[in-house]
């Protein structure tokens, strides 16, 4: 519905799709984005995420399932860690073939699901790894050429260690031993935004 309007008031031409897949729906609206033009499909492509906290009930239900941290504070790849902080926000982004300096690059990507995991919010380390490793492949990059890596760890106790371990199997085992590779978790500080 909103991707159609926004079509339409802004002109566009092409695919036009919104996609609800729980928290990673930007992601992969990203992906979807960097294919269309990596295929020439599109000259450029226009991605956006948006999470707006208007219904109650659902901060109720978070709770109910101690998904959501009753300190209000996200612990991430903390052993504090008591779950996650939601988080309202938008953003938007040009995906084209012809980066400029002033541009971010999108050098490679990949859309995977855990599959069956030890419950519906619990992730597949198996599967995070298996992602990361397509990454890299589609990146036409190594593990030892990344200089940053931006977890989704959200402050979940079960979650924030999955994720960790499979970005060491993945990324941190075939670098050097001397090189280190730092992690982030901006989640932490603007809350997830599902």
């Amino acid at each position: 519905f909103v991707a159609g309007r926004l079509s339409y008031v802004l002109g566009l031409h092409g695919a036009c799709e919104a996609i609800d897949v729980a928290c990673s729906a930007a992601l992969v609206a990203c992906h979807n984005a960097h294919r269309s033009v990596q295929h020439h499909e599109s000259r450029q492509a226009l991605f956006a995420g948006v999470n707006m906290m208007l219904v109650p009930a659902t901060f109720d239900s978070y709770a109910a399932a101690s998904l959501t941290s009753p300190t209000g504070r996200a612990m991430v790849f903390d052993v504090r860690a008591d779950g996650f902080v939601r988080g309202e926000g938008c953003g938007a982004c040009v995906v084209q073939a012809a980066a400029s300096e002033a541009s971010a690059l999108v050098a490679g990507s990949s859309v995977r699901q855990d599959g069956r995991s030890a419950s519906l919010t619990a992730p597949n380390g198996t599967a995070q790894q298996l992602l990361l490793s397509a990454v890299l492949v589609d990146a036409c990059t190594t593990a030892a050429q990344l200089q940053l890596v931006e977890a989704a760890a959200n402050g979940s106790a079960l979650g924030d260690p999955i994720e960790a371990g499979a970005i060491a199997a993945a990324l941190l085992m075939p670098r050097a031993r001397s090189l280190a590779l730092p992690v982030g978790g901006i989640k932490a500080n603007v809350g997830h935004t599902e």
